[in-house]
């Protein structure tokens, strides 16, 4: 066995080296979204009469349980662990899964690991390396929740902190089997994100059903078992002992299946294409590898849309019933526009999101040329230029795309003008666009450092979600270009002013980043 494990060490150290950008600000993201909420939560719900009657609306309403669960108290912690349990696993799974993802199935697609395979490292050496980097980021998350929460209670914080950490690190074992089975990075992010997505569904549809997250539905849900653990809210220890045995059993099976197979290989091997090609150009091939995540996308952002437009109504009841909150709504355009609040949340919201997809989808481009797939392709009678503006045509063209099923779906599920909601949010593009283009250019001038793109987007995300309920000073917020943009629908006028310097910005950026990637050899 110490054969096989031979150079964990090294390669442990190696992706904690590679991941020092994406992990620390993903673990930072993650913990301040969950400690930041009880603030949050008290300047709203300032009275324990006040958060016993969200508790009782909550628990009334249910679509509002199908989307953050049962309330379990009405302690600010018990609050905390409602709104932000289930999203902070959903994170600590997101991050997992890349981590594993990357430092396994994408060293054997890209070659790196037969090369490492050379040296003195043990068979199974790189899937331990890869599920203990994503140990050390999900005990980071535990130690931050459990750190910043403690002010609410120690056994809820530390309750809360382990089973968010302990979905995290079963999404790892799921992603590690999911790296034995397909043949490729991308499939496999694919199928780990469609459990993460069944997960959630099921947890969703077991809670619309029941108040007090009995469903069995939601127990076949791992994200299930994190709001049944029940933080701050008499503790269900054992609950924890569910998410163990789930990390053990996975984690058992990513390691039964990579002494089964050889280097390079999978249980589910890719289908050979067509003996001739029929894809003449460089944007085809861009369109061709990019369509499948394009209507992943575009399917969530439809449903999310549908989802949200349909809570609208109940969410502003359930915030009217809130005084403070109802004065601010009142200030902001008057009960009419309470709904138009929500929605124009919901837009940002989304918008903030489909900055993810436009990042993901421009460092394709980073992915192509790593994996030295690109270096073929322009090898012959095509231009850097024309390859990279596929690939932007698709992220650029497709974050539109995914937006306007957003609006398509909030108009449908609210019943009101679809053409409003579109517009609200085909508003939030100039920011989306902004944050693609900065991976562009980061793409184009420092190849190397692309990755800094999701670092930007992460930013820029924490700001949208976590700012204001903090307070930070409006020079901060500015710095994410969401904060300049529109609250749409509402009562306020459309200001095209930012809209239009945000997307000449974005144009600016992206054809800095194409002179640059001009300029420069190809990275090996």
């Amino acid at each position: 066995m110490n054969r096989q494990l031979a150079g964990t060490g090294a390669l442990l150290r190696l992706a904690l080296r590679r991941d020092r950008v994406m992990m620390p600000v993903w673990v930072l993201v993650t913990g301040l979204l969950v400690v930041s909420m009880p603030g949050s939560l008290e300047k709203v719900y300032g009275t324990a009469a006040e958060r016993a009657e969200l508790a009782s609306s909550m628990n009334a309403n249910g679509s509002m349980r199908a989307l953050y669960g049962p309330v379990f108290g009405d302690s600010l912690g018990a609050l905390t662990s409602w709104r932000m349990g289930v999203y902070g696993a959903v994170l600590a799974a997101v991050m997992s899964l890349i981590v594993v993802i990357r430092h396994t199935r994408e060293e054997e697609e890209t070659g790196r690991q037969e090369m490492l395979s050379a040296a003195m490292v043990g068979r199974r050496a790189p899937l331990t390396a890869a599920l203990l980097a994503a140990l050390v980021a999900n005990a980071c998350v535990v130690l931050l929740v459990a750190g910043g929460l403690a002010g609410q209670g120690g056994p809820g914080a530390l309750a809360l902190g382990l089973a968010i950490g302990g979905a995290g690190l079963l999404f790892a074992g799921i992603a590690a089997i999911a790296a034995q089975l397909t043949e490729s990075a991308r499939a496999a992010k694919g199928l780990t994100s469609a459990v993460l997505g069944a997960a959630f569904v099921l947890k969703a549809a077991g809670d619309a059903g029941t108040p007090d997250g009995a469903s069995a539905l939601t127990w076949i849900s791992p994200l299930g078992w994190v709001e049944n653990a029940r933080a701050f809210a008499a503790e269900r220890w054992w609950v924890l002992l569910l998410l163990v045995a789930g990390v053990a059993l996975t984690t058992g099976a990513a390691y039964l299946l990579s002494g089964h197979r050889d280097l390079g290989m999978s249980f589910l091997p890719a289908r050979p294409g067509p003996a001739e090609g029929r894809l003449g150009t460089a944007g085809a091939l861009a369109w061709r590898l990019q369509r499948g995540s394009l209507i992943g996308w575009g399917a969530a952002f439809l449903v999310a849309g549908l989802v949200f437009g349909g809570m609208a109504d109940g969410a502003a009841d359930v915030v009217g019933g809130n005084e403070k909150t109802r004065q601010i709504i009142e200030r902001m355009g008057g009960q009419s526009g309470l709904t138009d609040a929500f929605l124009a949340a919901m837009a940002g919201l989304l918008g903030m999101i489909a900055a993810l997809y436009v990042v993901s989808s421009v460092l394709r481009l980073n992915g192509e040329e790593s994996a030295q797939r690109a270096e073929p392709l322009l090898s012959n009678a095509v231009g850097r230029l024309r390859w990279a503006g596929g690939h932007l045509a698709v992220a650029f063209g497709g974050s539109a795309v995914i937006l306007l099923l957003a609006g398509l779906g909030l108009g449908l599920g609210h019943g009101r003008d679809i053409g409003t909601a579109v517009g609200a949010c085909l508003a939030q593009l100039p920011a989306v666009w902004l944050l693609g283009a900065l991976a562009a250019l980061l793409h184009g001038a420092l190849p190397k450092y692309a990755v800094a793109g999701w670092a930007v987007a992460g930013v820029a995300l924490a700001l949208g979600w976590i700012g204001p309920a903090l307070d930070l000073p409006q020079s901060v917020m500015n710095v994410s270009p969401f904060t300049h943009l529109p609250k749409l629908p509402g009562p306020e006028s459309l200001d095209w002013a930012p809209l239009l310097t945000l997307t000449v910005l974005a144009g600016a950026l992206v054809a800095a980043g194409l002179g640059a990637l001009r300029r420069r050899d190809l990275t090996a």
